[in-house]
């Protein structure tokens, strides 16, 4: 890339997304000049839109229009009393694609060891605990990966259930252990859902 500091820049910046590495990253770079005004104009303005209007919602987790607030908190118009909670947003949108939920969703934003400097409040564990206080809901489902990381994280959301009143439930068996959710296949997550067992 005759060592143009910029190209190189962007260039680190694209390996450091998930399933890319820095040969991906080269080819992304190239496509982008190659096409200045059909990708890089229109994708530069709405990747400064993106960061100046969302965010994440402090109370569910989900990604919000600052001008327009979160859905899933102010506009949704059903009633459920579920709440799924997961690690990351591609986990909701994983299990929202296999249609064998319908529900609210709580999206962590990652697992307790997996946190590195982020502070352990930036998990919103808080907020589901006041969710759950607020809301009608009768079941929790911690829907969290198979790995170590995960069940630490569902043993610790229990913890801090325990003095409500809601059942708690975990996905059953058939997610394997090491799994994540969002890697899973419809059948296995129906399964997992409609087999849930008592946390």
């Amino acid at each position: 890339m005759q060592n143009i500091s910029e190209i190189e820049e962007l260039i680190k910046l694209i390996s450091k997304l998930p399933g890319l590495g820095p040969k991906s990253a080269k080819r992304i770079v190239l496509k982008l000049i190659n096409n200045r005004e059909e990708l890089i104009k229109p994708m530069a303005k709405n990747l400064a839109e993106i960061y100046k209007d969302i965010s994440r919602c402090k109370n569910c987790g989900s990604l919000k229009s600052n001008s327009k607030g979160c859905d899933g908190c102010e506009n949704n118009k059903n009633k459920f009393n579920k709440i799924c909670v997961v690690e990351n947003l591609a986990d909701k949108w994983s299990i929202e694609s296999s249609s064998v939920y319908q529900g609210y969703f709580h999206i962590l934003g990652g697992t307790l060891s997996s946190l590195n400097n982020e502070k352990k409040e930036d998990l919103l564990i808080d907020s589901l605990v006041e969710r759950v206080k607020k809301e009608n809901v009768d079941e929790v489902i911690l829907a969290t990966s198979a790995t170590v990381e995960g069940q630490t994280t569902a043993f610790y959301i229990q913890d801090s259930l325990k003095n409500t009143k809601v059942k708690i439930s975990k996905l059953a068996q058939g997610l394997p252990v090491g799994g994540e959710i969002e890697n899973l296949d419809d059948g296995t997550l129906i399964s997992a859902f409609k087999n849930r067992k008592n946390f």
